[in-house]
């Protein structure tokens, strides 16, 4: 049985359009796949361990081939505990609305949380990274209000989708497949393009 995960970054509720685009994938996907597991893990929730000095002197007590000790340790443990759960799941679904260009600081926490040597990452010395998340698979909905593929530089950059792709790829989930839903809302109707994504997400839901 396939377990996927839906991992949302946006904290909007009922108002948000990457939640809402990623309900129709997921409705679509569980038409498909009535035998698997679907669960959701909202970034919101509260229940995120932050990833301080303690968490920071852990990941390199760890480089250095050594076990944390102490408030290291329980930071450790936390982020595992974290990362335990991501790992259990085969196929993911993130929700991820651009934030000033970026994604939102909640999934660049998870990111930092999870992503550790041995777990999401190997490194060696001559070679670098390798990634270690392999065999899994990932869809991504990308939502922006202002910034859209040709618009001119003043309505924005992309380093939402830019650096997500980057960190599915250096983890090692070569298979993902992206959504986007990007009308300048400033100047147009967006009905179109949302009706497009909706379509999009309830194909892509089927065949994931």
């Amino acid at each position: 049985m396939t377990r996927l995960l839906h991992i949302s970054a946006s904290p909007r509720g009922t108002a948000s359009e990457s939640l809402a685009i990623a309900t129709t994938f997921l409705d679509a996907y569980r038409e498909a796949h009535p035998g698997d597991t679907v669960d959701h893990y909202d970034l919101w929730d509260g229940t995120l361990p932050e990833f301080g000095p303690a968490g920071a002197g852990a990941k390199m007590t760890v480089f250095g081939g050594a076990s944390p000790e102490g408030a290291q340790h329980h930071a450790w443990a936390a982020a595992r505990a974290v990362f335990d759960r991501f790992d259990s799941y085969d196929r993911y679904l993130f929700s991820v609305p651009m934030w000033n260009a970026g994604v939102p600081y909640v999934l660049k926490q998870f990111i930092d949380v999870i992503s550790q040597p041995g777990w999401v990452f190997g490194f060696d010395p001559e070679q670098g990274y390798t990634g270690l998340l392999q065999g899994k698979k990932a869809a991504v909905v990308y939502t922006s209000a202002v910034y859209g593929p040709g618009r001119a530089p003043s309505f924005g950059a992309d380093f939402q989708s830019t650096f997500f792709n980057d960190w599915l790829s250096w983890a090692g989930i070569t298979e993902s497949t992206a959504i986007e839903f990007r009308p300048n809302l400033a100047t147009s109707d967006p009905e179109t393009s949302r009706r497009q994504a909706h379509a999009q997400a309830r194909e892509e839901g089927k065949r994931f």
